[in-house]
């Protein structure tokens, strides 16, 4: 009897603790400290991510090793830079949201015929398109303030130490 009264009162006593946290009836400075440790944190982890410079970087290698992958009949590689391509882009997310919405879109919007062509095998349909989209991401970096930033065909992969002529399916990337 007294072990499951002891189990009540502990019961009783870590409830009360517990409700007094998530209400914040507890010390006010001791709170508003722990909210600005927490913010200062996660300022931090924010400031670590990169923003959009470092990851573009990415981008840009990825989409010049998807057009040798393609005029070599990876397919799956050709998939593989795309997919990747995108996640790149993820931190800026947190560290640039409105960019991100325009990335998101040109990606879901003006890329899309890309990846359609990649998954259809179109090899026609993908040059029409990587073209198309050179033109649009200058569009989109003149519309942003980067009128230095000039995308052009590239004439070699960003990666030389990759066989880009090994037959593969757009579908042999691991989800």
């Amino acid at each position: 009897m007294k072990k499951m009264l002891l189990a009540l009162v502990l019961i009783v006593v870590a409830t009360t603790a517990f409700s007094i946290i998530l209400t914040g009836c507890g010390d006010t400075a001791s709170t508003t400290s722990t909210n600005a440790d927490v913010q200062k944190q996660i300022d931090d982890i924010k400031g670590a991510l990169p923003k959009f410079a470092i990851p573009m970087r990415e981008v840009g290698d990825r989409f010049d090793d998807m057009n040798f992958a393609v005029q070599g009949g990876n397919w799956g590689l050709a998939a593989y830079m795309s997919k990747y391509m995108n996640n790149a882009l993820n931190p800026t997310k947190v560290t640039k949201p409105d960019e991100y919405e325009v990335w998101s879109s040109f990606y879901t919007g003006a890329f899309d015929p890309v990846n359609k062509a990649i998954a259809a095998k179109d090899m026609d349909a993908f040059n029409k398109a990587y073209t198309a989209s050179i033109d649009a991401c200058n569009a989109c970096h003149n519309s942003l303030g980067y009128t230095f930033i000039k995308v052009v065909m590239p004439t070699q992969p960003a990666d030389n130490y990759i066989n880009y002529n090994v037959p593969s399916e757009p579908t042999d990337v691991p989800k």
